[in-house]
């Protein structure tokens, strides 16, 4: 059930008051999406639960998809900011890298990253939609404005990455962080599928099927850095 209550917004004159308008909407949409996939949350379902009419959310974003993709954007953002905590210490520049097993340090980075996704939903959500529910309906300016934010942040990962992993050549880290996305793309929705599908799987002979999300995109960006690094 949803909250249908009004919230009375004041028209926003000031570049301010517009601000605060978007991320009410924002927040409206990260709410709904705790409560039901992309795919269900309409423009309709939006301008109710934010209080405003479907005109004029449609004054700060063009779509629904506009409004995920701005989310999308802010989410990946702030996962960028905090990733360094979460992720292997890097080394110091012109340091050798530690006398183990060849793909142990790569292994961990791959995991801790991997981990560090898994714990955020929202982000992953937004991810798994991309390339099959948000960019359809939606204007070409919309895209370009979308992408452009969305290269750079990645490049930003991508020489994240690079810091841990410093074999990687630029183009190296940048495909690994490509890869990375297409991978959490397609795993997530398998790693929490619909009720029916969690019931079968309670089947023993169905267990293998179960998706254990870290587990899983960690030894993918693994493999896909090993064979990046033994191609360069």
């Amino acid at each position: 059930m949803t909250d249908e209550r009004p919230t009375q917004f004041q028209r926003a004159r000031s570049a301010e008051q517009r601000e605060i308008r978007r991320q009410a909407i924002l927040d409206a949409a990260t709410q709904l999406l705790t409560e039901l996939p992309v795919a269900e949350i309409s423009l309709r379902e939006l301008s109710r639960r934010v209080g405003l009419s479907k005109t004029n959310v449609v004054r700060y974003f063009e779509t629904r998809e506009a409004v995920f993709f701005e989310l999308l954007n802010r989410s990946l953002a702030q996962w960028i900011e905090e990733l360094p905590a979460e992720l292997p210490p890097a080394r110091p520049e012109g340091t050798d890298p530690p006398e183990t097993e060849p793909g142990v340090e790569t292994e961990a980075v791959a995991l801790a990253l991997a981990r560090s996704l898994a714990r955020r939903s929202l982000l992953c959500d937004l991810l798994s939609a991309l390339g099959t529910e948000l960019e359809r309906n939606i204007s070409a300016e919309s895209v370009r404005e979308f992408k452009l934010v969305n290269v750079r942040l990645l490049a930003e990962l991508a020489e994240l990455l690079r810091g841990r992993i410093t074999a990687l050549t630029p183009a190296a880290a940048r495909e690994l962080v490509s890869l990375t996305v297409v991978c959490t793309a397609g795993l997530w929705p398998f790693a929490h599928p619909s009720p029916a599908v969690s019931e079968a799987q309670r089947d023993p002979e169905l267990a293998a099927t179960k998706v254990d999300f870290a587990a899983r995109l960690g030894r993918m960006v693994h493999v896909a850095a090993t064979g990046l690094l033994a191609l360069r």
